[in-house]
């Protein structure tokens, strides 16, 4: 797998699985509280090359990924859902803990944010009849879209910018919530 861009990542064992998986070049943020060294790193990067934003799928993962997005404009993101980042004793969460097809396939559907902010699909009261929002199995919803549509997970509030910020047109999402249906639907 060729990467021409700068993974983004939180520490020294993400940096170890993506160049086991991947092969590619990093920065490592070391924590949540990144640098503003850190940041002028990035955004040196970003200009030379381009970066690929890959933090753990957590609330420290999506405080750096925020960080960042505000301070170094055009960034690519890729996600790795939690289900598979998470460790064989089952209590830490991390890109460490992913498999290297794992790792390859969150890198291989980066998706970039829209350089002008497009309206969103979908409307908040259509979140609340499709069972994304204001339900008992929203979340889990939310998080299963979030895997589809490989946006990471959100609340209810960010799914609708983060919906727009990568360009998720309506056909796109509709046949993901169609997908979570017919998914539960088996499951029942």
């Amino acid at each position: 797998m060729q990467i021409e861009e700068i993974i983004i990542v939180e520490g020294k064992s993400d940096t170890i699985a993506v160049r086991r998986a991947a092969g590619a070049d990093t920065i490592e943020t070391n924590g949540s509280a990144v640098s503003p060294e850190t940041l002028m790193k990035i955004r040196h990067a970003q200009e030379k090359r381009g970066v690929i934003v890959f933090t753990d799928p957590d609330y420290p993962g999506r405080r750096i990924r925020a960080i960042i997005e505000e301070h170094v404009p055009g960034v690519k993101h890729a996600f790795l859902p939690k289900a598979q980042s998470i460790s064989a004793n089952g209590k830490k969460v991390g890109i460490e803990h992913a498999t290297d097809e794992d790792i390859r396939a969150a890198l291989a559907a980066v998706r970039t944010p829209a350089g002008e902010r497009q309206e969103a699909p979908v409307t908040d009261a259509e979140l609340v009849r499709l069972r994304l929002v204001g339900h008992p199995d929203a979340r889990k919803r939310r998080n299963r879209l979030g895997e589809i549509l490989k946006i990471g997970q959100t609340n209810g509030r960010s799914l609708v910018k983060r919906l727009a910020m990568f360009r998720i047109g309506r056909d796109e999402f509709m046949a993901a919530v169609a997908a979570i249906d017919e998914e539960g639907e088996n499951h029942a």
